[in-house]
Order: structure tokens, then sequence, then C-alpha cells
């Protein structure tokens, strides 16, 4: 399989960004996309993202199969996969640890998206999957559950993982998820978040699901 050299800049790109606005520390948190023939571009393990460059991706295939390089790819591999698996429109995988979306995620709680941007962007409130351990197929399975009709979910005591017709797109949508997040936090200590009304939510959630229908 030949690979694609703009869906790999875009997983160096959407990686380096990732760190660089804080989402992650360390060499916590993956990225990945689809290319045209199928086969998966994701980050390797345990590479500082400084590093990262197009000749240091592991490609592999939908059951993890290695196609081209040496790199070895991110522990959560299993959970990038199912994401591509389960959806044939997901085009970018991102797995992070942002502050405020990590709180609510320790905390297993769910951010209300109450501002409209997150629910065109993410489709809804934020779920927090049950704890599965990290790397595993089952906590590939429990995140999967959640995204028929969201772009993101919380891990119970993790962080975060978003999905997006491209890499690019679903770190954007963890930037929504991750302000979404502080200005919840901020709500409540000012009383409490109100919520949108329905019929609001539920407008915007049919904009989420057309723009990922295009996708």
């Amino acid at each position: 399989m030949s690979d694609n050299p703009d869906i790999r800049q875009a997983v160096v790109d959407t990686a380096r960004r990732m760190y660089d606005i804080g989402l992650v520390v360390g060499t916590a948190g993956n990225v990945s996309g689809r290319q045209a023939d199928g086969s998966i571009v994701m980050t390797p393990s345990s590479v500082p993202y400084v590093d990262i460059s197009v000749d240091n991706l592991a490609v592999v295939d939908l059951d993890g199969e290695p196609v081209s390089g040496t790199a070895r790819p991110s522990s959560e591999k299993a959970m990038h996969l199912a994401c591509y698996n389960a959806f044939f429109e997901v085009g970018g995988v991102v797995h992070c640890h942002p502050r405020y979306g990590s709180m609510f995620a320790l905390a297993r709680k769910p951010i209300p998206v109450c501002i409209e941007e997150g629910i065109v962007y993410v489709g809804g409130d934020i779920a927090v999957s049950e704890y599965r351990m990290t790397g595993s197929d089952e906590l590939a399975a429990e995140v999967v559950r959640h995204l028929g009709d969201r772009g993101a979910v919380l891990m119970a005591n993790h962080g975060l993982l978003c999905v997006g017709h491209s890499p690019e797109d679903a770190l954007h949508t963890a930037e929504v998820v991750e302000h979404t997040a502080r200005v919840a936090h901020g709500a409540e200590a000012l009383g409490g978040v109100v919520p949108l009304p329905a019929e609001i939510v539920e407008s915007f959630a049919n904009v989420y699901g057309l723009i990922r229908s295009g996708w």
C-alpha cells in the first residue's frame, strides 16, 4: 500500500499543535489519520512530540498489522482502530488529556454542552465511558459505544478521545470540548450551568448529524 504524504504530515502537524496548546504533557496522548488506501497512520509510542516526523510514524492496517515503517504504534492502537472500524466516515482520531476535560473524566461527570458551538461540533453532552484499562480492547469497545452520535467521549479516570473527518478536525473538536469544560467548570462556581432550551439542543444536534454525514 502506498502512503499518503498529506495525511502523514497532517498527523505530525496535529500532534505538534496538540502538544503546543497544552492538551497533553510529555509523550502522553496520540493522533492518527486514515489514508486513501484504508491504512492508518499513527503517532509512534513514547516519542517526544518535537521529534515526531513523517519518517517515524507507524502505519498499520485496520487489523493492526504493520504496513510500513519500523515505529511501534501508540499503546492506544486498539482504541484508534476501533473508531475506524466502527465508523467509515471517521478520518482522524485524537486522544489527549486536557486539564478541564480530564477533571470531568476523573470526577466521572459528563460535560454539559451548554453553548451552541459545542453542540454543532460535538453533538451534545459529552458522556463518560465506563473505566477500562488503558490500551485494552475493552476500553476500545467502551469508547466506540459512545461515538455513534457524538464527536467526543471522556474516558473515566483517563482523558478525552475525539473523532473527525481528518486529524485536524478531530483536534478542533478537542479544543471545543476543552473550552466547553472550562466554561462549564466556571459556571458551576457561579451557581450552576443553565441548560439551553431543548428545542435548540435538538436543532443544533441535527446540524452536527448533517456535518458528520458529509465527512
